[in-house]
């Protein structure tokens, strides 16, 4: 993000803003004392961290910094603060932190790749260095006059950064920002600043110093003001969902007793294009976009509760999606509205995304004849009503008859040994690697519907819990409730659709419990021998 964006970090469900500018040292030497203090510093992160690696308290550790480093104890605290920060993201992203590259993992290993040499070489290691060894941080204190360490001073009508250095000794740095917008945030950081040295009602702000390309910037971060939420989901909610084919955001504009509507589409082809800023900047647009829309509609919005977005991987096969996942900032769009949500005073609402896709694609794209897209965003808009998704009376049925999950069976086994065939067929790897995965998945699908069968046949019980009409909040139901929503997404999609983007043929088996007829439609010769369908087929 360029400095003239706004950059917001949450915590703990708190908003905070951050600006960053430019620091400028009338002596050399100053800035050489600055540097030291940031090399210190982060030499006391990456000893503190391998500290809390092995369970030392953080008494002894705070301390022991401060004696090793010859430092004072609030940044002793800050160093620690960090690492423990770092710690917590390795272990929520499931990677050892054992393993943990500071400066970039993604950096090192392009510098130990022998063929970089000359300048090329030089300017990545400088940027791993400047990752690893240039930054300083320091949080606020409302107490201290907004931050003890890093404290924003003006003089003369120019605002300084006043830099302790740790032992006593202060370093006084110009801080340059220009502000090209009118609703720039350093202008009301600014504000704020000038009415706090006044009145000396101070508020907090931390401040973290970065070295890049030889210059060492400041990022002021603060919490964020925001106005009371004024817009609920009591006149209703619009749903939100993002999808990949073809790349765009489907609303769907949800009542508050649970109908649906109306629905739109907002494309997201720009975010593909272009450099990171630049998509930065779109994403910003988008969710400003989709908030004006909620505060013209007057609805809450709801968006799914995301933490990892599978992004593909190299030789799957698939490289034109796997190109779009890697520049899809789905988690990072939703972020963006909910911000934006917040500062507006509307209510954004995040829920579970399991099967949401499933239920809109099977209930309600057969029901309303909308695309799968917009059948998704619609149940995550009921589910944000808090509305739960009950299985139709028919669908039940079919989870009940052996017929029909026999002849689903028959219908996979049938595309497994075609898929095999033209894996042997096919020379190009990537085009079989695409083959493979899909077998893959195929083979898992039918595990899936064969178990089902042999659990239906075993006991009533197994079966009656599954197609359990209520959502109960028991763990087990639900989990029994998402498998028979697994189950028929699969034996629906091979025994009665053409196309996975057409589910309008369940239309009739919702209503009339018609599957044979609607599998007769879709294929003429069916796989098994004396299956009810294939006896029916004639008079259908």
């Amino acid at each position: 993000m360029t400095a003239e964006l706004l950059s917001v970090k949450k915590k703990n469900d708190r908003n905070f803003i951050t600006v960053e500018c430019l620091l400028a040292f009338d002596k050399d030497e100053d800035k050489e004392k600055v540097l030291n203090l940031m090399r210190k510093f982060s030499s006391m992160v990456r000893f503190a961290y391998k500290r809390l690696l092995e369970k030392m308290e953080r008494k002894d550790l705070k301390k022991l910094l401060a004696q090793k480093y010859g430092i004072n104890t609030r940044y002793s605290g800050d160093a620690i603060f960090l690492a423990q920060q770092t710690l917590d993201s390795c272990l929520q992203r499931g990677q050892n932190p054992k393993k943990l590259v500071f400066g970039s993992r993604v950096v090192f290993e392009k510098l130990k790749k022998k063929h970089l040499t000359g300048k090329r070489r030089e300017k990545l290691r400088q940027k791993w260095e400047e990752r690893r060894y240039g930054f300083l941080y320091s949080r606020g204190d409302k107490s201290k006059e907004g931050n003890l360490n890093l404290r924003l001073v003006n003089l003369d009508n120019q605002w300084h950064l006043r830099i302790n250095l740790g032992n006593g000794e202060y370093v006084w740095a110009k801080v340059v920002r220009s502000t090209k917008r009118e609703r720039d945030r350093w202008i009301d950081l600014v504000w704020d600043l000038t009415q706090a040295e006044r009145t000396n009602n101070w508020f907090a702000y931390t401040v973290r110093l970065r070295l890049k390309n030889g210059k060492i910037y400041a990022q002021i971060s603060r919490e964020e003001k925001l106005p009371e939420i004024t817009i609920t989901r009591e006149n209703g909610v619009i749903g939100i969902d993002i999808n990949a084919y073809p790349f765009h955001l489907a609303l769907a504009y949800t009542s508050r007793d649970g109908n649906l509507e109306k629905y739109e589409r907002i494309s997201l082809n720009g975010l593909l294009d272009g450099n990171a800023d630049k998509r930065e900047y779109l994403s910003w647009q988008i969710a400003h976009q989709v908030v004006e829309i909620a505060k013209r509609e007057g609805k809450a919005i709801v968006v799914e509760n995301l933490e990892k977005i599978p992004k593909g991987r190299r030789g799957d096969g698939m490289p034109k999606l796997r190109q779009k996942l890697q520049k899809w900032i789905y988690k990072g769009l939703l972020e963006k509205i909910e911000i934006v949500g917040k500062r507006e005073g509307v209510q954004v609402i995040k829920v579970n995304p399991a099967y949401t896709s499933v239920i809109g694609k099977l209930k309600y794209a057969p029901i309303y004849r909308i695309d799968k897209d917009v059948a998704g965003a619609y149940v995550i808009a009921r589910r944000g009503l808090g509305f739960k998704e009950s299985l139709p009376k028919n669908y039940r049925k079919l989870l009940e008859d052996k017929e029909f999950l026999s002849y689903s069976v028959a219908r996979v086994e049938d595309r497994i040994a075609k898929l095999k065939k033209e894996i042997e067929e096919e020379k190009n790897e990537y085009k079989r690697n695409k083959l493979k995965s899909e077998l893959r998945r195929l083979k898992r699908e039918l595990k899936l519907l064969l178990k089902f069968l042999m659990d239906s046949g075993k006991s009533e019980s197994a079966t009656q819990q599954a197609v359990n009409r209520e959502m109960k909040p028991m763990r087990g139901r639900a989990r029994s409730l998402q498998k028979s929503w697994r189950v028929l997404s699969v034996a629906l999609a091979f025994s009665c659709l053409e196309s996975f983007r057409d589910f309008s043929p369940l239309k009739r088996v919702i209503f009339l419990g018609d599957w044979v007829g609607v599998a007769c439609r879709v294929s003429s010769s069916l796989p098994g021998q004396g299956t009810a369908a294939q006896n029916m087929c004639s008079f259908v």
